[in-house]
């Protein structure tokens, strides 16, 4: 028996289910995935290096062995900062032109360990900055697809892969899932290991995920976190939610206010209890701020080398914008702001304990129009700066008729309480 199908098309949990049954070759999945960057590549550009021979040399040994674990011959992309042995890693700068490193990431490695393949390296911003790279939206190329981590959303999107990675330091993962359409992953901060990819702040950086369904999201997640592949079950009962509009809210477009506002009443509708949540004064007062003064402070010593012999070649969006700005932050300051975000992070646990999900905003609207910038992160960062777990998932369009997203937010180190809480969420908007 085979797919009548095209395997680029599956989720990577019907693509593994498959494999394990059978029905697919990790050979014919890579193959077809290789197939759609070949008829797309051109007009979205997500790969930063893709090596046809390498992937399907691995998809072979897959085929080859026993199963080895739940991804198993599927293939995943890996932003171009997240270091691989036999790739590349190159941050989109050419100060890393043609840099290879002698081992794997921690992810990486846990990915193969997992069974799964690295198709490629996909396209950051540079240094999973803001300046952006050639990456255009698969739903409009005239439209950034977000950013940083561009390629990975992108070509997941675009069925050019079932499954990739990215990080976040402000909104580099959940906005550019939403902006391209899919489910986006932001784990609890230090949930997933970060050994072996290239750092901006390590007080914020985390890697996250994009996937086409919330079972690909968890399937990915169980490897990255070395923990038995469960599905957690959507609730049974009617949640207790938070809607939280953040101060930033007349900065979110009225398309992406009403989205919001549309989920919240329809959850009502469905039983859950919805509590309006107000984020206090003084503890927030700047809050945006804060986040800034750590991720420069802390990127502008990380980024030692490029800056100091290399300077010539970052961009002056980057050189003297954040790395200027941490450059000139002074330490107290830095250690105030440290200070302020585990006040704020305190709060936070405290409060989001009495509920299963926050529902807030993923982005302030549909994936803005030009490819010079990737779009605001406001409506995320203040949920990095928390170390709370997110989800993004699909809802709503913009008058362009581009795909909206709908953020919900779970108390930090309760991944699994977002994950039931995002599947009764879904199946209430889905119907």
């Amino acid at each position: 028996m085979s797919l009548t199908i095209d395997p680029a098309t599956l989720t990577a949990s019907a693509a593994a289910d498959a494999i394990a049954a059978g029905t697919l070759t990790a050979e014919a999945l890579t193959q077809a995935c290789l197939d759609r960057i070949a008829a797309r590549d051109a007009e979205v550009s997500a790969w930063a290096f893709l090596d046809p021979d390498l992937a399907l040399a691995q998809a072979r040994a897959a085929d080859r062995s026993a199963p080895r674990g739940p991804l198993h011959g599927v293939p995943v992309a890996l932003k171009d900062i997240i270091e691989t042995f036999d790739m590349p890693t190159q941050c989109n700068s050419p100060i890393h032109a043609g840099r290879r490193t002698y081992a794997d990431s921690a992810v990486a490695a846990l990915i193969r360990a997992a069974g799964g393949t690295i198709l490629g390296k996909a396209v950051t911003t540079e240094f999973a900055n803001r300046h952006p790279g050639a990456t255009r939206n698969p739903l409009d190329p005239t439209r950034t697809p977000g950013g940083s981590s561009s390629g990975s959303a992108a070509a997941v999107a675009d069925h050019q892969v079932p499954l990739a990675l990215g990080t976040q330091t402000s909104g580099s993962m959940i906005r550019p899932a939403a902006f391209c359409g899919l489910w986006g992953y932001k784990p609890s901060f230090g949930e997933v290991s970060r050994v072996g990819v290239f750092q901006q702040s390590g007080s914020l950086d985390t890697v996250g995920l994009c996937a086409r369904s919330l079972e690909d999201v968890q399937r990915l997640r169980a490897v990255l976190t070395r923990i038995p592949y469960d599905p957690v079950a959507p609730l049974e009962r009617a949640p207790r939610l938070a809607l939280c509009r953040t101060p930033e809210w007349s900065e979110a477009s009225p398309a992406a206010q009403q989205a919001l506002e549309e989920a919240t009443r329809r959850c009502e509708a469905a039983g859950a209890t919805v509590t309006y949540l107000t984020l206090p004064s003084p503890t927030f007062d700047g809050w945006l701020k804060v986040h800034q003064r750590i991720a420069n402070f802390e990127g502008a010593r990380n980024f030692g080398h490029e800056r100091h012999g290399h300077r010539h070649l970052i961009s002056k969006a980057l050189g003297e914008g954040r790395i200027r700005d941490g450059e000139t932050t002074p330490v107290a300051a830095y250690v105030d702001a440290q200070r302020r975000a585990e006040a704020m992070r305190l709060w936070a646990d405290d409060t989001l304990a009495g509920f299963d999900a926050v529902l807030t905003l993923s982005a302030a609207g549909e994936a803005p129009v030009g490819l010079s910038g990737t779009g605001s992160a406001t409506f995320n960062s203040l949920w990095t700066l928390l170390y709370t777990p997110c989800l993004t998932l699909p809802f709503g369009k913009g008058p362009a008729g581009m795909p909206l997203g709908l953020q919900l937010v779970s108390e930090r180190h309760e991944d699994e309480r977002l994950f039931a809480a995002a599947g009764w969420v879904a199946a209430v908007l889905a119907g």
